[in-house]
């Protein structure tokens, strides 16, 4: 558990007219969760990224790391690791492999803009 937060949380899919949404698949790997702190740490732009990964090579301690370098507040994950957020919603994440098509297709229906 490393002193990481599992506590409940209310999904909030409010986001200020000014963000963008960006979805990025297998953003708890390497190449993913450092496009995720390039995005989150934009100067220029303010993103609001949802992050699917089916876990099968990597970890959400990730999405931990990354949330630290980008002073995001309060990123939680639910008790079962399959969904989290931070407090101001710019990083979600969904535990989604791309190959199923039904759950690929909730995660864009929960967050369609």
């Amino acid at each position: 558990d490393n002193g990481r937060h599992h506590a409940s949380y209310t999904p909030s899919l409010e986001q200020p007219p000014s963000m963008q949404r960006i979805l990025v698949t297998g953003g708890c790997g390497y190449i993913g969760s450092h496009t995720l702190v390039s995005l989150l740490t934009s100067s220029s732009t303010t993103y609001s990224v949802v992050v699917i990964d089916n876990l099968a090579n990597s970890s959400c301690e990730s999405l931990h790391r990354v949330a630290d370098i980008a002073s995001l507040q309060n990123f939680t994950l639910n008790a079962d690791g399959t969904a989290g957020q931070d407090s101001e919603g710019r990083l979600s994440f969904r535990k989604v492999d791309c190959c199923d098509e039904d759950a690929l297709r909730a995660v864009f229906e929960e967050f369609q803009s």
